[in-house]
């Protein structure tokens, strides 16, 4: 199986605050490396959990330390009241055909 690496990301935002912080969540420019990004947002709308697949975890952390990345989350600052996240290694389960 092959294996991914992985960066998670869960914010709490301010209510009401979900179309603005969309905006502000959009990386420009997409971060070299990354292969796929998939955002998760709760019924209410108050959290959301992105995830991230990169090549490699240098890929990730060097996104995470550019400038780009800095002004990104800069600028969806205003909208986070609670932010958790970290990097993880994983691969896909297998399902069995039913």
């Amino acid at each position: 199986m092959r294996e991914h690496f992985v960066w998670v990301t869960t914010r709490r935002i301010k209510p009401g605050a979900l179309e603005e912080f969309e905006r502000a969540w959009r990386p420009d420019p997409y971060p070299e490396g990354l292969h796929h990004a998939y955002a998760y947002w709760s019924e209410d709308g108050q959290e959301i959990t992105g995830v991230s697949f990169w090549d490699t975890k240098e890929a990730c952390d060097s996104w995470r330390a550019s400038k780009a990345e800095t002004s990104r989350r800069a600028t969806m600052a205003p909208y986070v009241l609670e932010e958790r996240e970290g990097f993880y290694l994983g691969r896909e389960l297998g399902i069995p055909v039913r």
